[in-house]
């Protein structure tokens, strides 16, 4: 079964392409003004969606360790649900919840919490299997039960891999919160699909400048602190 992959495809595309990068420029900068609320939503979405990830996954973390949970059906139950999560792609999710929902930040929001509770439990988790066993053991040795393992021996271990994780997953959710707004999660994104629809290409060749501008600026902050932490 063909893919319809071919250079003559490509070749007959190129006036329709070259049409459209004529009419994305120039850059209509009148609309900036009105980009600036939707941005900050948009940046909102990726913290709050980040930040409540972050929270929900820890459970998901101890549980999903070997070295933590000597549950077998614990710990396996645990990985399960993070493959399932991490199959659902993130658009998905945000169709989903609008749906369930409705039009706006709130859907992008959940979808956003759900995709990083997935990343992070799933990258952190591990990273504690490989951690230093010698401080586990000497507090199993003097009688310490579980909670008191995990607070004394696992968490100051983990704590520096996990804040960067949730970083980076920050990163990754300010890119994705652009996006969500296509399916009508809210933020900048959504604007992009007005102009396009619109036929309003200049427009839409700031919303992306801007979405740039942020994601840049956003990396480059991201990785000093990753860099910091690790």
């Amino acid at each position: 079964m063909g893919i319809g992959a071919s250079p003559r495809v490509v070749w007959e595309g190129l006036p329709s392409f070259y049409k459209l990068m004529g009419d994305l420029f120039p850059p209509n900068w009148a609309v900036l003004p009105v980009l600036v609320r939707p941005a900050v939503q948009t940046l909102q979405m990726a913290l709050v969606g980040t930040t409540q990830g972050a929270l929900l996954s820890v459970p998901l973390i101890l549980l999903a360790s070997r070295n933590v949970t000597r549950q077998a059906w614990l710990y396996y139950g645990a990985r399960g649900i993070l493959n399932l999560l991490r199959t659902v792609p993130e658009l998905l999710y945000a169709a989903i919840l609008v749906a369930a929902v409705g039009i706006g930040p709130f859907a992008g929001i959940l979808a956003l919490t759900i995709f990083s509770v997935a990343i992070i439990a799933k990258l952190t988790s591990e990273s504690l299997e490989a951690i230093d066993p010698g401080p586990m053991e000497a507090l199993e040795a003097a009688g310490a039960n579980r909670l008191k393992m995990v607070r004394y021996a696992v968490v100051p271990q983990i704590l520096p891999a996990y804040l960067s994780y949730t970083l980076f997953v920050f990163e990754i959710n300010v890119r994705v919160s652009f996006v969500l707004g296509l399916v009508g999660a809210g933020g900048i994104g959504q604007l992009l699909l007005t102009a396009l629809n619109l036929f309003r290409y200049q427009s839409a060749t700031v919303i992306i400048l801007v979405t740039l501008a942020a994601v840049v600026t956003i990396d480059a902050i991201s990785v000093r602190v990753r860099q910091a932490l690790v």
